[in-house]
């Protein structure tokens, strides 16, 4: 008897340890989701965010069902922004929250620029440009700007810095400015956003779509604002070139366009190819 009573204690703790790990992964989930509805989401998601967040004691099939509900998409309205382009809305169940997607993109300037998106720490910016990526959003576009802070953005395909698709995704990975440290070296502390970055940029921010900047020097700003998905892990030769390139006024009359095109040929999200997997010679 005692050890029957015993394998069902260690069975319930099993049990009790399951749904601690569940409801943890849920309620950070939910947190990120609040955090980017709290940045400006619509009225209409708000109240279905509440909704949702009402079924935190259901039962542990229910809750297992709602935690496949990992992202909101805001909509975007087209007739008031002709930049935007329709391809429809990412799903917002069955998404990743582990490991990461391998980035690929094809220049005009260079060998391919690979790129690990982050899974579990931007699990919806990294559905974000795979679901694009999968509608060949991306292909055939320039990058249209090259930042005064080092960054080369990319992914609008009107070429405006307003364009991307007919919804948004709030902030997911945004770093948070450390405490400064009286016993801490002057610039000894890590870049906010190192050299190799690729981070979501919205206008305003925590309006993510298609654009995307791929850091091409540390920065750190006073106020972060841009939600981290990857980082370049091949092809920095090419990153390398491209911070290289001069750049002239654009129509605002800020010097950050290229002198040189920089066209994104493709853009895809999956396995690497073998002629394109990182190399000790392209790393920095």
């Amino acid at each position: 008897m005692a050890s029957s009573r015993d394998r069902q204690r260690k069975l319930a703790r099993a049990k009790l340890d399951r749904q601690m790990v569940r409801r943890a992964a849920k309620q950070n989930r939910r947190r990120r989701m609040l955090a980017g509805i709290g940045s400006g989401v619509a009225v209409l998601l708000i109240v279905a965010g509440v909704a949702w967040i009402g079924g935190a004691f259901d039962s542990d099939e229910t809750t297992e069902a709602a935690d496949q509900d990992i992202c909101l998409w805001t909509p975007q309205n087209a007739s008031t922004n002709s930049n935007l382009k329709d391809v429809g809305t990412p799903p917002t169940k069955d998404i990743p929250t582990l490991g990461t997607q391998t980035m690929t993109i094809t220049t005009n300037q260079g060998e391919p620029v690979v790129v690990g998106l982050d899974s579990e720490f931007s699990p919806c910016g990294t559905a974000d440009i795979t679901y694009l990526a999968s509608k060949k959003f991306y292909d055939n576009t320039d990058c249209h700007e090259i930042t005064a802070y080092g960054a080369v953005r990319c992914g609008d395909p009107s070429g405006t810095g307003l364009g991307g698709p007919t919804y948004s995704v709030y902030n997911e990975n945004v770093p948070t400015t450390p405490e400064p440290s009286a016993s801490a070296a002057p610039g000894s502390s890590t870049p906010l956003y190192p050299k190799g970055t690729v981070a979501l940029i919205g206008n305003p921010p925590g309006t993510n779509g298609s654009q995307f900047l791929i850091f091409t020097k540390d920065y750190s700003p006073a106020t972060p604002e841009f939600s981290i998905v990857g980082k370049v892990t091949g092809g920095q030769a090419t990153v390398d070139k491209l911070a290289k390139i001069p750049t002239t006024a654009n129509a605002t009359g800020d010097k950050v366009k290229p002198t040189k095109k920089i066209t994104i040929k493709t853009l895809t999200v999956g396995d690497a190819p073998a002629s394109v997997a990182p190399s000790a010679s392209t790393q920095s």
